[in-house]
């Protein structure tokens, strides 16, 4: 069934009384089977933060003859959320407060949440959940640690990487790539068995060679390796050798099949030398215990399957065999410009860049595909580019977002600027994106790019992300 027939049947079920709709799921307590959540920054005067959602259908904020006035998600109390790790498979989003560190599931069945995540080290500057909400991994960049929430023991297990800011969590759970500020080497988590624990238990001494932190320390349950060829391997069948080399690596996305871990290396605009994306195997690097096997590439090995990226690589999507990667590019007049370069991955060959907007060097954009064979970038800080710092050469203007047409590889940018582009919903089979642009809501439409009525879907307070509650497919996720 198609997208939009399964749209046709949900809202049928919804008129005629039905529990249940695309997918089989349970239909939610507004009774709204096209949902658009919005993480809302100071909405009050006495609430730091809220989640509202609106009927993406209408685009209406409230219900019928204004009854409800507005829709939101009841029990939710964290402070300046900044990001939706939405999960619409398992009719869950779990939204990150930076106001007060809160990590907190939000039940889409139920419009409601029953409280945040515990164990949390201070504010955290990437973190997520895994889709079966076993393990939850942040990186706290202001406390040095990385933290692993091991959900299926009720563990907690903080472990020491000074300058750690970027946590890469593959969508099937097992694998956890952990970054550092400024630095050219990767890390990642193993869980340890018992034999291991005891083994652990005295001490960095009697640590695996790789091992930066096992905790904790009289009886470890966690460590955090780095990334090192298997030049060598110890009496316990670690392997160890030369760190494995990278160019300021701020992320990994993943194949299709899960197989294969795709390095972002930021290169100049992290302060480094070249961008490109390097290739690891997962299964060597999978946390659960008894399942990593094979072994890591030497940096010979390495460097051979590294993939040239001159127009910046601080973000990417996989798509099959496709992965887009965005970056900015270093230009002559010493401002960086927003590019996008496409991918093949059968071959490993990259396309020559296409300008796209500018965005903030080794920041976080936001990348998702939509119909009509549409993706969409956003960008912050693109008042610090090329375009902006170039009016007489860019007449049209600069905005900070992209909707670029895969199939004829054409690139529409969205002007005029309206802020910087911190959030993107798509709303399958109806042609639109909902977007957080300088703290407000928008709609595009997919087909050309126009802009749609908002009218009836702002909000009071700064909207600073979005999702699409009823998507498809987890993959309608911008930062996941």
């Amino acid at each position: 069934m198609s997208a939009a027939a399964a749209l046709i049947v949900a809202a049928a079920l919804a008129g005629c009384g039905g529990t249940t709709y695309f997918a089989g799921r349970n239909l939610p307590p507004s009774g709204l089977t096209n949902r658009v959540v919005i993480a809302i920054q100071n909405p009050s005067a006495f609430a730091k933060g809220a989640l509202q959602f609106v009927d993406a259908y209408y685009d209406i904020r409230s219900g019928y003859n204004d009854k409800p006035a507005s829709f939101s998600i009841s029990g939710y109390s964290g402070a300046l959320p900044i990001t939706i790790q939405n999960m619409p498979e398992e009719q869950l989003g779990v939204v990150y407060g930076f106001g007060d560190g809160s990590f907190t599931p939000v039940s889409y069945a139920k419009e409601s949440t029953s409280g945040s995540t515990n164990g949390l080290n201070g504010l955290s500057s990437s973190i997520f959940v895994t889709r079966n909400q076993n393990y939850t991994f942040a990186a706290s960049q202001q406390s040095h640690v990385f933290t692993v929430i091991d959900h299926t023991s009720n563990g907690t297990y903080s472990l020491g990487l000074p300058g750690v800011y970027r946590v890469s969590v593959n969508p099937g759970g097992s694998l956890a790539l952990v970054f550092v500020q400024n630095s050219n080497y990767a890390y990642y988590p193993v869980k340890l068995s018992p034999a291991q624990t005891t083994n652990y238990s005295g001490g960095s001494s009697t640590w695996p060679k790789a091992a930066v932190d096992c905790e904790p320390q009289n009886a470890p349950g966690y460590c955090l390796f780095q990334a090192q060829s298997p030049d060598h391997v110890d009496a316990t069948g670690n392997y160890y050798g030369a760190p494995l080399v990278f160019d300021r690596p701020v992320k990994a996305v993943f194949s299709s099949d899960g197989g294969t871990a795709y390095i972002l290396n930021c290169g100049p605009e992290c302060g480094g030398s070249n961008a490109s994306v390097s290739i690891l195997p997962v299964a060597p690097l999978i946390f659960l215990v008894g399942q990593a096997s094979g072994t890591l590439p030497t940096n010979a090995t390495l460097a051979s399957s590294t993939i040239a990226i001159p127009g910046g690589a601080s973000n990417a999507l996989v798509d099959s065999s496709t992965m887009y990667v965005v970056g900015q590019q270093l230009m002559p007049d010493g401002f960086f410009g927003g590019h996008l370069t496409v991918v093949n991955l059968s071959t490993n060959k990259a396309s020559s860049p296409v300008a796209i907007s500018d965005g903030a060097p080794g920041g976080i954009s936001r990348m998702l595909e939509a119909d009509n064979d549409t993706l969409w970038v956003g960008m912050s800080k693109c008042t610090d580019g090329e375009r902006a710092n170039n009016p007489s050469v860019y007449q049209s203007g600069y905005g900070c977002l992209t909707m670029y047409n895969t199939s004829t590889n054409t690139v529409t940018m969205l002007e005029p600027y309206l802020g910087d582009a911190t959030g993107i919903a798509a709303v399958t089979g109806l042609n639109k994106v909902y977007t957080a642009e300088g703290g407000q809501v928008y709609i595009y439409s997919t087909v050309d790019g126009s802009a749609i009525d908002n009218q009836y879907v702002t909000v009071t307070g700064t909207a600073y992300d979005v999702a699409y509650m009823d998507a498809a497919t987890d993959a309608d996720n911008t930062v996941y």
